[in-house]
């Protein structure tokens, strides 16, 4: 038996394509909370251009149509030993095989004071409320809630992008800061530069620093800063969630655990990994959705090859990747190594290569044959 941990882009896939691994005489097991929210799109809900039911699939139901057992929940523990599983619920779950396609987390996000709302970018669900407890404060006052983004990341940006979009939408005046400590370092100089100069012309702030605290009204930053804040928006930073690290495997620096180009663990051939939570040893690249898609038909493969005997086959993340940044007022900034480019037709291809994952991920199969023959 194969156990899927988590519903990311590549484990998806594996359960779209379920079926090569029973003809192999793998049994897969899915454990995932049930709805999935695209990270692709959570800006775009974000900032009103899209609900969020747009960014949403039930995993439950994609499971059941793809003919794989699906468990509701999260695992909290393993025990490698004995090749089991803990789950949330107490469940304890055997495998031959298991697979960990979790995400990230956001990292130092501290603890929030009553009167400032305090907001990560993940879980994404966080700025699906965001959103809407904005909504609710646009319909009792004339003036726009002050946010603060903490993060010079492109997800620092595209989210302060995205609030204003939504205060435009909602014919407010936004009343933007974003936060970032030291220079960003992400994409082409020039196209960095060409986004910070959209920002301000939007109003937003751009402002040195490091958030470093929050009380009432405020945000404070290292620097002695305080900044007016009503809802603090936490982008400084993404780490993979504790249980990575509680799997007693090595991981690297930033806590990813390291694999193999098989993507398996570089020390226990039983337990593969993909997504942001993972790192190929051999070719680190950035977290990014573009990699958990790329890896899922090595993935499929190789646990498939767990029951047919196949020689397992590598996976070679690519030198460059296009990225695409939602802007919120209907643009994007492309990115691709040292080419981009900022406009509407941007936007357009992000929308499609999102929306297009989201009606394949949807989209009806037949229902699998039982197989015959006997599992692993």
């Amino acid at each position: 038996m194969a156990v899927l941990v988590g519903a990311g882009h590549a484990h998806l896939h594996v359960v779209r394509q379920s079926a090569q691994l029973r003809d192999a005489g793998v049994d897969p097991v899915l454990i995932a909370p049930r709805w999935f929210h695209y990270s692709g799109l959570a800006t775009g809900v974000l900032s009103g251009a899209l609900q969020p039911e747009a960014a949403k699939i039930d995993v439950e139901v994609l499971a059941r149509e793809c003919g794989v057992a699906y468990r509701p929940g999260r695992v909290v523990g393993i025990d490698r030993s004995d090749r089991r599983l803990v789950l949330d619920t107490g469940e304890r779950l055997t495998f031959d095989a298991v697979s960990f396609n979790i995400g990230s987390e956001v990292a130092g996000s501290g603890n929030a004071q009553p009167a400032v709302m305090l907001w990560p970018v993940k879980p994404l669900t966080e700025l699906f409320e965001l959103r809407r407890a904005l909504e609710a404060a646009a319909r009792t006052t004339d003036a726009a809630p002050t946010v603060v983004v903490a993060g010079g990341g492109q997800s620092g940006f595209e989210v302060a992008a995205a609030v204003t979009g939504l205060m435009e939408r909602l014919r407010l005046r936004p009343r933007v800061f974003l936060v970032v400590a030291g220079a960003p370092a992400w994409g082409p100089s020039r196209a960095r530069d060409r986004l910070l100069q959209v920002l301000t012309g939007r109003g937003v702030t751009i402002v040195g620093g490091a958030v470093i605290d929050h009380d009432p009204g405020h945000c404070c930053l290292a620097d002695g800063q305080r900044l007016p804040c009503d809802h603090l928006v936490w982008a400084a930073g993404l780490r993979p969630p504790a249980l990575i690290g509680a799997l007693g495997l090595p991981v690297a620096d930033d806590g990813r655990l390291r694999l193999h180009p098989t993507l398996a663990s570089i020390a226990d051939d039983a337990i593969f990994g993909a997504g942001d939570c993972a790192v190929v040893d051999v070719a680190p690249r950035p977290g990014a959705g573009v990699f958990g898609v790329r890896a899922a038909p090595i993935l499929l493969h190789n646990l498939a090859a767990l029951g047919d005997g196949r020689p397992l086959r590598v996976f070679r993340p690519q030198r460059s990747w296009l990225s695409i940044m939602d802007l919120g007022d209907g643009r994007g900034l492309a990115m691709r190594g040292r080419f981009w480019w900022l406009g509407r037709s941007a936007l357009q291809l992000k929308r499609y290569l999102d929306l297009g994952f989201i009606r394949r991920m949807r989209a009806r199969l037949p229902q699998p044959k039982d197989a015959a023959h006997d599992r692993l």
